[in-house]
């Protein structure tokens, strides 16, 4: 299998993955193997990273009229209450707490068996938070609130484990501070565009050695089938979560551990 095929593969895994409750970074780690490919090696470290920009561009696409509507209306409330500045304050906790530990993740967390772990354990927690919080109707985005962003913000902080899922994280974190499926999915849209940009940034001067003119073309085609495959999936999911529940996504996120668990099991034994 060639390197233009295994970036086409992940490309889609990641558009698919990256904006759905499933950790597009759990799929990564579980998918690789299976492609043949060494995540430690040249270009795939930066490779992953700058496929995710791909996606964030398909959530900036989508939101693009809405959000140039709200960043240029000026708030009746002042700029406590300006989108910016809810994006800002939902950064802070994953900025600090995000520098800090994300050696230690990418060393010791991206592996199968935590991955699969994490899988399984967030697809409980979503089960419960959903049964519990779930509403049909609150705030819209507009109306989100300051301590609301702080606190979708710290809890993104908890997929800095891998297999969590950023988007299952700060949609939990929505529902729990009283926003429907919809505003929790639109707000946790918003706050990955800064999120996933200065991430995937980050890792990729990380790694900068891998991006040179023999990798284009591998860059290339995982950027594009990421940027295509996540701009279907963010407009699906909209409108999936006005009017459905999360609990299929959960139901898989476990059913997926339990294999990966159960497969890792058989190799070993």
């Amino acid at each position: 299998m060639g390197d233009s095929l295994r970036a086409a593969i992940l490309g889609i895994v990641e558009g698919l993955t990256e904006f759905l409750p499933v950790s597009s970074t759990g799929h990564m780690i579980l998918a690789m193997p299976l492609l043949g490919v060494d995540g430690a090696s040249d270009p795939w470290p930066s490779f992953l990273y700058f496929i995710q920009i791909g996606a964030i561009f398909a959530v900036i696409l989508y939101f693009l009229p809405a959000l140039v509507r709200q960043i240029a209306t000026r708030p009746a409330g002042g700029v406590g209450d300006h989108l910016l500045t809810k994006l800002l304050v939902a950064m802070a906790p994953s900025a600090v707490i995000g520098l800090s530990f994300d050696d230690v993740a990418e060393k010791y967390l991206e592996r199968p068996v935590p991955v699969a772990a994490a899988l399984i354990v967030g697809g409980g927690v979503m089960i419960w938070i959903e049964r519990r919080y779930r509403k049909t109707t609150g705030p819209s985005i507009e109306q989100v609130t300051l301590r609301q962003a702080f606190f979708v913000g710290l809890a993104q902080c908890v997929a800095i484990i891998p297999g969590t899922s950023r988007a299952m994280a700060t949609i939990m974190g929505g529902l729990v501070v009283g926003m429907p499926g919809a505003t929790a999915a639109e707000f946790s849209f918003y706050l990955a565009i800064p999120t996933l940009c200065g991430a995937g940034l980050l890792r990729i001067v990380k790694h900068r050695e891998a991006l040179t003119g023999d990798h284009l073309e591998t860059m290339a085609v995982g950027f594009m089938l990421s940027f295509l495959v996540a701009w279907a999936v963010v407009a699906a999911f909209m409108k999936y979560i006005r009017t459905r529940p999360l609990w299929p996504f959960a139901v898989y996120r476990i059913g997926l551990g339990v294999v990966v668990l159960a497969w890792l099991a058989l190799r070993a034994g």
